[in-house]
């Protein structure tokens, strides 16, 4: 029995192949979402995707991802608004809910304007009939933590900004569950797992993430500590798996999923956590 009831998703990253063999892969594997990519959507088309979907039943977990937004120097704001905008027709196009966004990772990030940012956005994604959801990365300039993301959400104060626990993030900075305390469940968008073979060094933790990650319980991270954790404060959203892995990305997207999908079930396990 699982400890967590909430929609299994598999980001698309892991899976090599078109955009619809990654969906139908998942859906074969039995994940009820996925995390889909604007390069996903560039790759078909968004009638192509919404056709995909339809067909298998999936839905999309959220749409990604819009980069060094918040806070973004003077010079380029307007271009990453017109960026934003053009990505939040795309989720209305494809049928996603929800828009990922990163902490600005821009060394030049204009820390004094990152609330007024992520307000204007919200107001863009409200009137779309979206939801945002904001994620603190490990490498990110200003909010590079869970309780650091969630009191710039709690400073927009926008009924739809939610924040996104990603265990990499969580545990390559050395943090651990406890930065969960005193975050209300139903403010939490989505959670993403991954493992790691060996703690990310100093310095490598950005190509780490983005080309080594691992399945659950193949690595050394305390992920069914976190699973309690969130299991404890009644967590029931959306759960799954965003892994970066070279490797995996190079092998039939089919089995790839099918071994996702087992790895996921395990570390949810309660008889296991």
């Amino acid at each position: 029995m699982s400890l967590l009831p909430g929609p299994r998703f598999l980001n698309t990253v892991l899976l090599g192949g078109s955009t619809a063999q990654k969906l139908r892969a998942a859906a074969a594997a039995g994940f009820a979402q996925v995390e889909l990519w604007r390069e996903d959507v560039q790759a078909a088309s968004p009638e192509a995707v919404r056709t995909v979907l339809d067909t298998t039943g999936l839905q999309l977990t959220d749409l990604q991802v819009l980069l060094d937004f918040d806070g973004a120097p003077g010079a380029l704001r307007e271009a990453k608004r017109t960026e934003a905008r053009a990505l939040l027709d795309m989720a209305v196009a494809v049928g996603a809910g929800t828009v990922l966004v990163p902490a600005s990772t821009d060394p030049a990030c204009e820390t004094q304007q990152v609330t007024a940012d992520l307000r204007w956005l919200c107001a863009r994604a409200a009137d779309r009939g979206l939801r945002i959801a904001y994620e603190g990365m490990a490498w990110s300039h200003l909010h590079s933590t869970v309780p650091s993301a969630w009191q710039q959400i709690q400073a927009v104060a926008a009924d739809n900004l939610d924040l996104v626990v990603d265990a990499f993030h969580l545990f390559a900075a050395g943090r651990s569950v406890d930065d969960l305390l005193g975050i209300p469940a139903d403010r939490i968008a989505l959670v993403q797992l991954s493992d790691v073979t060996a703690q990310p060094q100093p310095g490598a933790v950005k190509q780490q993430a983005r080309h080594a990650r691992c399945l659950p319980g193949t690595g050394i991270w305390p992920l069914a500590t976190l699973v309690q954790r969130l299991a404890s404060i009644g967590y029931a959203g959306p759960i799954g798996l965003e892994v970066f892995n070279d490797t995996l990305n190079a092998h039939d997207p089919v089995g790839v999923a099918e071994q996702a999908m087992t790895a996921l079930e395990a570390v949810l396990d309660e008889r296991r956590a």
